[in-house]
């Protein structure tokens, strides 16, 4: 007996209730009649939770330059680790992300990951209304606000399964593309939330100009920057309650064996949590000086983030009973050389995304909003307010924009022309648009009019913006035809994982050298990276005779 066009077995196995048994993607029969439905269902209420993770791991890239224009007590610096410690955070929290789903289910992970989120947004705009609170609450927020970064490998991972594999790439690309949005909401909302306040909310005055989208916001202005936070909660709590009634587990020996009951599965997610936590609050002391509550050697971040990545997966892996023998299946993935070529390629496509999206509005704020003045002995002042200055934050949100507007578009291309093709052509733009950044900044950085060339950087970094959105697409198409099914979702919350350290390495990367006078260097550096992704792409993927052709 058929029921829709499927067969009555098929149908019984697919009654909608939170544990589904029995959903193949790839039966076309069952996908026709009521997969796609479901799947889609799915991927609706994923990306909202995923939108709002973005936005509140993200939000101090544009807090901090209000902080700024409202003469918080805090040196540039010491701005410039908020948004570091978010993106390490956030980073380091998507390792024990990337094998949620196994574990506890795709319903059960982005309900309670997405209602952790309701704390941190909470606490950011208390704390946000006293200019006297002291550097490490804001320091603890933002460690706090990468369980949103966290979210997205979780995310990817579990609407891999949903779909089959001949759309991946607009699935995953829509997830992820329409998730990020999330940056772009942020940069519009944020400072457009802090120009109005509700009955009893207490208000600061702008020192310097500040700005929406809409245009420049006067020194003198009224400003409400605890709304930075509160603001969120408008979508966080509907949402919550839409995925723990409305989402679905795939109860699959290949991707959630047993999800177990919500209270079970938090808990299992909450401990992994922890861990992550911990060992990034580790790698945050041991980085940052003593000015900005570090132990005070400032150790390399290229030596403590290795040691954070694999401090993080072994004490994961420590862990007793069935959560451990979960992630010894899962760890299968580290043993197949695709994993950590595809790791590095899409460190190019996503940690250049999230890294410019998160350094952008200060460095246009600190880089263009400054005469950079030089004096008889050679050396520069960067003292001076330039009266001329773009704002940061009417200009800022359009980077990420763009490149969350290229994402699934980067997916539906690779589809068609093939993922690693896609690839190598975005590498040869990014290579070319972060030379072009490199110049422009140079010129600004020595210039007492630096406004002059606002306009020829800002146009390159949408270039390097749309590229990186595009090559976000694309490389996940490729990790879904490398892989097979069961490591397909762990690989895409690695990679992702592992691509997030960009959000804490270009800020710090960007700040140090911006401190040192010579803010081109750090992209002479990203395009030297950008060339060592073009030829691993090349090797593996698009040479004659190479592992794969063209996945």
């Amino acid at each position: 007996m058929t029921v829709g066009g499927a067969s009555m077995e098929s149908q019984i196995v697919l009654v909608d209730k939170p544990d589904l048994t029995g959903f193949n993607p790839e039966d076309e029969v069952q996908w026709s009649a009521c997969g796609k439905k479901l799947a889609d269902r799915n991927l609706l209420i994923s990306i909202p939770c995923l939108l709002c993770g973005f936005a509140v791991w993200m939000y101090w890239g544009v807090i901090t330059v209000q902080m700024l224009n409202l003469d918080f007590p805090y040196t540039k610096a010491q701005l410039f680790t908020l948004t570091s410690i978010a993106g390490l955070s956030g980073a380091t929290l998507r390792i024990p992300s990337t094998f949620f789903i196994r574990i506890a289910g795709g319903r059960n992970t982005v309900f309670f990951t997405t209602m952790l989120l309701i704390l941190p947004a909470v606490l950011t705009g208390y704390f946000l209304a006293d200019k006297a609170t002291p550097l490490w609450v804001f320091q603890v927020l933002a460690l706090l606000c990468g369980l949103g970064g966290g979210n997205f490998a979780s995310s990817m991972s579990n609407i891999s399964f949903f779909y089959p594999k001949k759309v991946q790439g607009l699935s995953l690309g829509l997830n992820a593309g329409l998730g990020n949005f999330g940056v772009t909401a942020m940069q519009i909302l944020v400072p457009l939330s802090m120009t109005f306040g509700l009955p009893g909310q207490a208000s600061m005055v702008l020192k310097s100009a500040s700005g929406t989208m809409f245009g420049k916001i006067a020194a003198g202005s009224t400003a409400y920057i605890q709304n930075a936070g509160y603001v969120w909660l408008v979508l966080l709590i509907p949402f919550t309650l839409l995925a723990l009634l409305k989402m679905n587990n795939i109860k699959d020996e290949n991707v959630s064996p047993e999800p177990g009951s919500i209270l079970i599965a938090c808990s299992k997610l909450a401990g992994m949590l922890l861990i992550g936590l911990l060992t990034a609050s580790v790698g945050v002391w041991l980085m940052l000086p003593a000015a900005s509550g570090g132990q005070g050697s400032e150790f390399s971040m290229w030596l403590v983030i290795p040691g954070v990545i694999a401090a993080t997966v072994l004490l994961l892996k420590a862990i007793p009973g069935k959560i451990r023998s979960s992630l010894d299946r899962q760890y299968k993935i580290f043993g197949n050389v695709h994993t950590w070529v595809m790791t590095v390629i899409y460190t190019m496509t996503f940690g250049s995304f999230i890294g410019y999206a998160a350094a952008l509005p200060l460095s246009i704020q600190v880089i263009f909003g400054f005469s950079h003045v030089a004096q008889s002995d050679g050396s520069f002042l960067h003292n001076a307010v330039n009266p001329n200055a773009p704002s940061a934050l009417t200009y800022a949100w359009t980077g990420a924009f763009i490149g969350a507007l290229m994402r699934p578009f980067g997916g539906w291309l690779a589809d068609r022309i093939g993922g690693a093709l896609v690839t190598q052509l975005v590498s040869v733009v990014m290579i070319g648009g972060a030379f072009g950044v490199s110049h422009f900044l140079k010129l600004a950085y020595k210039s007492s009019t630096p406004e002059e060339f606002f306009w020829p950087t800002f146009a390159v970094f949408l270039v390097l913006f749309a590229a990186s959105g595009i090559g976000n697409g694309s490389t996940f198409r490729t990790i879904a035809n490398v892989f097979n099914k069961e490591q397909t979702g762990p690989v895409l919350g690695w990679t992702s994982a592992l691509a997030a350290y960009g959000a804490f390495i270009i800020p710090m990367v960007i700040g140090s050298q911006v401190q040192n006078g010579t803010p081109e260097l750090a992209f002479y550096g990203f395009a030297v990276f950008y060339v060592l992704c073009l030829v691993l792409n090349w090797t593996f993927y698009l040479r004659p005779g190479g592992s794969l052709r063209n996945p």
